[in-house]
């Protein structure tokens, strides 16, 4: 490297004078490689050549595929498209199998979910115009003829738009509008006594409308119709009788049947009830004399010794209990079928509620109708009030959502519960008979105080079904209420009347009928009838149902337990017979 330094500043010596020195053999070798020393030392000084710069495209152009077919549906697998697809290849179908089940109508081109609409231009009047002319006329403009004298302009019934001749539309009848009636004008409202205003009379309006003589006919037997059943309800409320079915009437001692008696071999006089009771097991005897179904049965008061049912053959029956179980009386006053029955605190009269709208009062021991009471509603069920010195007053639930209040000795109503939404189903005195509880068809059960007709106690839940059978326990304490929804609910009867929750008796089924629930003498059993005719029998404390017995061929529709006795229940059902079971 110093060498051609060296000879580099040789040569630059002699620079000025290139051509003094005659060129030689020996000369030109030098000169030769000095300049190749030079352009080494120029080479490394020199920095390194930048490569050749490449031009830049900002819009490359890419070769369309010339074979792709257009049309053909994407692979969704692939990641990467090397030519641009056209928007039908892009959402062309997926290749498969032709549909088997398509139909023409299927395969026919769309442009709308119900079919192809062709372009058509009508503002939204017109368009509902014909729409409402085709429905109701059958026929309407074509919307696709463009030219307005074309033969066939219509589309549907053609003929019937010729005849038309297309005026007659919806909304352009082709009558002439129909004036409107004139009214006599008097809107001047200072006019005090003349002044009409919008309620003026049509100047042709006739104040009589006279029926013609057709209508006339047929009215006149209507009225005709209607004052005869009028009349035959009001003056006939039924010819009462009774039958004696006994020999005589009194006993050597002159003492009727209403006296108790005391060799059955149970103390029938006695207020204390029996210790423990028992399960009845079978049937020992059958009452027959009613031809139709039995509604109710009730005990002789405290003794029990005779028993009265009412019927739907219109009748009511006196039986005897004990000895030879007979039939004593017949009672005969009513026209339709008895609905309850109620004897007063001696047993010495009783009150029948009947669907002919009459309450009558009988003499237990004689049979004689004594006095009839009506309000010309159905009366439903009936209660004497139970204390002594209110045994001339008696309610009674009406079909009219009432509950009335009567007095015997003036035969006058003296007072009206008019709060139940719906028919009146029972009453039953509680709380030392100054309260009484009622139930309704209006699902709801209420509490009054004697003689107020504002109900202090509302009880209605949206859970609650129609109670129309209820019954106060031996000891005051609870009411048990035949429920619509298969169940026997038990209510307190004391101050709150709240639901017992934890005492719901299930198992028989009763929906539609009111039969009637009774408690054994003890509180150790709850029975009930039911609509197969089966007498179920529960224990009070576990709410189990213990027995079932098939009692009737119909509805039991009644059930009670002597009061005295250990196991013995009476039940009447539809079929027309009383049963006592032991």
């Amino acid at each position: 490297m110093s060498a051609a330094i060296a000879a580099l500043a040789s040569y630059g010596g002699s620079d000025s004078e290139p051509d003094s020195e005659p060129e030689t053999e020996g000369g030109s070798q030098r000169s030769a490689a000095v300049l190749a020393s030079r352009d080494a030392v120029l080479h490394l000084r020199a920095p390194p050549a930048a490569p050749p710069a490449l031009p830049v495209d900002a819009a490359p152009e890419v070769a369309v595929k010339e074979d792709v077919e257009t049309g053909v549906h994407l692979d969704p697998a692939i990641k990467e498209v090397q030519y641009n697809p056209t928007y039908e290849t892009m959402f062309a179908p997926e290749f498969g199998p032709e549909n088997p089940f398509r139909t023409q109508q299927m395969a026919a081109p769309r442009n709308m979910l119900s079919g192809y609409a062709e372009p058509a231009h009508i503002n939204d009047f017109m368009f509902e115009q014909q729409r409402r002319t085709f429905a109701t006329y059958g026929y309407a403009l074509d919307p696709s003829v463009d030219n307005p004298e074309a033969a066939t302009k219509y589309i549907g019934s053609v003929e019937e738009a010729e005849k038309n001749q297309g005026s007659l539309t919806v909304f352009e009848t082709g009558q002439r509008k129909i004036e409107k009636r004139k009214k006599f004008k008097e809107n001047d409202a200072s006019n005090i006594d003349g002044f009409l205003g919008p309620w003026a009379k049509y100047v042709d309006e006739k104040e009589v409308a006279k029926p013609s003589e057709e209508e006339q006919k047929e009215l006149d037997e209507i009225t005709a119709k209607r004052q005869k059943r009028g009349k035959l309800e009001d003056d006939k409320p039924g010819e009462e009788k009774t039958i004696l079915h006994v020999k005589e009437m009194y006993d050597y001692q002159g003492r009727s049947y209403l006296h108790v008696p005391q060799d059955v071999g149970v103390n029938l006089r006695s207020t204390v009830p029996p210790e423990k009771c028992y399960l009845p097991k079978k049937q020992i005897h059958v009452w027959s004399g009613h031809t139709k179904g039995v509604s109710a049965v009730r005990l002789f008061p405290l003794s029990g010794h005779i028993l009265l049912s009412c019927s739907m053959d219109c009748k009511i029956k006196l039986w005897e209990v004990y000895g030879d179980r007979r039939c004593l009386r017949t009672f005969i006053g009513h026209s339709k079928a008895v609905r309850d029955i109620c004897f007063n605190n001696a047993g010495t009269q009783f009150l029948s509620a009947a669907y002919d709208r009459y309450l009558k009062l009988w003499d237990t021991e004689t049979g004689q109708c004594i006095s009839r009471f009506t309000n010309r509603k159905v009366p439903y069920c009936v209660k004497f009030n139970p204390d002594e010195d209110k045994q001339n007053l008696f309610v009674a639930g009406m079909s009219d959502k009432k509950i009335v209040q009567w007095d015997i000795r003036s035969g006058e109503i003296v007072q009206e519960y008019d709060r139940h939404l719906g028919a009146v189903n029972t009453i039953v005195f509680v709380d030392e008979n100054r309260r009484f509880v009622s139930t309704s068809d209006d699902k709801s059960l209420r509490v009054w105080e004697w003689d107020i007709p504002v109900d202090f106690k509302y009880i209605a839940e949206p859970s609650m079904h129609s109670m129309p059978a209820v019954t106060l326990s031996p000891n005051g304490k609870w009411l048990a209420c035949q429920s619509m929804d298969n169940q026997i609910l038990i209510f307190g009867a004391q101050n709150r009347f709240r639901l017992n929750k934890k005492k719901i008796f299930k198992g028989h089924m009763v929906a539609g009928y009111a039969c009637q629930v009774d408690f054994s003498p003890d509180m150790s059993y709850v029975i009930s009838g039911d609509a197969d005719g089966k007498l179920n029998i529960w224990d009070w404390k576990t709410t189990k149902l213990y027995s079932r017995l098939k009692a009737h061929d119909k509805v039991c529709i009644g059930a009670v337990w002597h009061p005295h006795e250990t196991s013995k229940v009476i039940t009447c059902g539809w079929d027309g017979l009383i049963k006592l079971w032991d």
